[in-house]
């Protein structure tokens, strides 16, 4: 008995190392990401096609980066480029190629941004793993916010009720 679990402790911790292999951003992760976008709002939950395609270009630190919703059949394709400011500190732009930039923070091979539009706070992320990714989006309408205070401290604090959220497990093909 002892020895079958001897065994079983080395098989592990074998299994272990071999799934610790440290991968990069964006290399390692480079490919078509398909599911469905499950988007929740007041209404109710739908369900939509989505597709993220991560490639390379022939410019170093440049990225194809292009997300794809599909409804009733028809593709709405978001052509941009991820662009490295900065690997080692995880910095990156997102450059929707029409003037509009969005600053990105990898952490721990995830992919974060906020930012406003049109009078709405979106929080993304994009967590990347060997063989699938998550694709998050989370709003917030600013006018709707709630201010309150720490009674001690006058800290004031403003919340932001979420409207909309917008998740996908995108498997790699």
């Amino acid at each position: 008995m002892k020895r079958i679990l001897l065994v079983i402790i080395v098989l592990l911790s074998v299994s272990a190392k071999a799934q610790d292999k440290t991968l990069t951003f964006p290399e390692d992760y480079f490919g078509v990401y398909k599911g469905d976008l499950e988007i929740t709002n007041t209404k109710g939950k739908q369900n939509i096609g989505m597709e993220f395609h991560l490639t390379s270009t022939d410019s170093t630190g440049v990225y194809n980066y292009k997300i794809v919703y599909i409804f009733d059949g028809k593709r709405n394709d978001r052509n941009y480029t991820l662009k490295t400011i900065d690997k080692d500190k995880g910095e990156y732009v997102i450059d929707e190629n029409n003037g509009i930039i969005l600053g990105a923070k990898l952490v721990d091979n995830v992919l974060y941004n906020v930012f406003e539009v049109q009078g709405n706070l979106l929080m993304t992320t994009e967590a990347f793993f060997p063989d699938y990714m998550t694709f998050e989006i989370i709003f917030s309408g600013k006018n709707a916010k709630t201010v309150t205070k720490a009674i001690e401290d006058d800290i004031e604090v403003i919340s932001y009720p979420i409207t909309v959220t917008q998740k996908a497990h995108l498997i790699k093909q």
